[in-house]
């Protein structure tokens, strides 16, 4: 499975998600590689400390690294360019687009919707960094996206401090602990969220190519 994920802009957990469906997916057993393209390389930062079960390598050594991954997932860059858009997303099976509920995020989102349709491009949006406070807010982000006949999956990715410490630490958020060196209690809400956009993903690509040409 080929999997881009494309932020259009910084700060929309875009390399978080690629890391955490990566995390999913190794964890059920299959060989899983990170290709970082993002020219700030934070998918090789965060993997620095070799806490993840899988291994995170640069675009260029991409080639010889998947050669036997089942599930390769690249971390895009940040950019809302169309070319580099369709370079990224060629070949992918689907292209992942990260969106924060913020009006801003989900016009650009709807743009990149958008070029990928003509390129004939399946694509997916994900809500990301959800406020429970503010529930009505990723609501109405929903319901503008699918207006535009963006395909939004169900699953929603909080909006947790945990995210920030398990990136300190180089692990899932499954494992982030707080300042004191506690689990933290709120962690697998955020683990949770990702389990869920894992499952629907694959429904996505089981639906659109078949059991055949997707991971067990």
């Amino acid at each position: 499975m080929f999997l881009t994920v494309f932020g259009q802009k910084g700060g929309v957990a875009k390399t978080c998600t690629s890391l955490h469906l990566a995390c999913v997916w190794a964890q059920q057993g299959h060989s899983v590689c990170v290709v970082d393209a993002d020219r700030n390389r934070s998918a090789t930062a965060y993997a620095a400390r070799g806490m993840l079960p899988f291994e995170v390598v640069p675009v260029e050594a991409a080639a010889k690294a998947t050669r036997s991954a089942q599930v390769i997932i690249t971390d895009g860059q940040a950019s809302s360019h169309e070319e580099e858009l369709k370079n990224l997303s060629a070949g992918a099976d689907l292209v992942l687009l990260p969106t924060t509920p913020q009006a801003r995020s989900v016009e650009l989102t709807i743009e990149l919707s958008s070029i990928l349709r003509g390129m004939d491009t399946m694509h997916v949006a994900l809500l990301v960094k959800v406020d429970s406070r503010k529930q009505r807010l990723a609501n109405d982000a929903r319901q503008t996206l699918e207006g535009f006949g963006v395909d939004v999956l169900a699953a929603e990715i909080p909006l947790l401090a945990a995210f920030e410490k398990a990136e300190v630490e180089g692990v899932c958020v499954s494992e982030a602990v707080d300042d004191r060196g506690r689990a933290d209690l709120r962690r697998m809400g955020g683990w949770s969220g990702y389990c869920s956009a894992a499952v629907q993903i694959r429904e996505r690509l089981l639906a659109k190519d078949g059991p055949q040409s997707m991971i067990a």
